[in-house]
């Protein structure tokens, strides 16, 4: 079975918030809950998300890799269970798929 692959919805206009991840990555090495910490915004149809670093960078990797392929570039940037952390990734990535700030694509 091949694998899907996952793509950013083109038309989501989106950016980063450089003092916030600034912020969030201090607190990370800092061992502090950041989960609250906004560092980028998607925009799609008159709909706005906030998402966290986490959130920000699942994002960013939603051009065309696997959500192995994610999961594995995400755990070596963050210091998370690799069970919690998969899970984590695949219910925001059906979320983002939901609310059609993605795709899934077979390949």
């Amino acid at each position: 079975m091949p694998a899907i692959k996952i793509f950013r919805n083109p038309e989501v206009m989106w950016r980063e918030e450089d003092e916030s991840k600034a912020l969030a990555l201090q607190g990370l090495e800092k061992g502090e809950d950041v989960a609250d910490v906004g560092t980028s915004v998607l925009f799609s149809d008159g709909t706005m998300l906030s998402l966290n670093i986490l959130g920000t960078e699942i994002w960013k990797h939603c051009d065309g890799r696997t959500s192995d392929e994610i999961v594995a570039e995400l755990f070596s940037q963050f210091d998370v269970e690799p069970e919690v952390l998969r899970k984590d990734t695949l219910e925001f990535l059906d979320e983002l798929a939901k609310k059609g700030f993605i795709r899934y694509e077979d390949r």
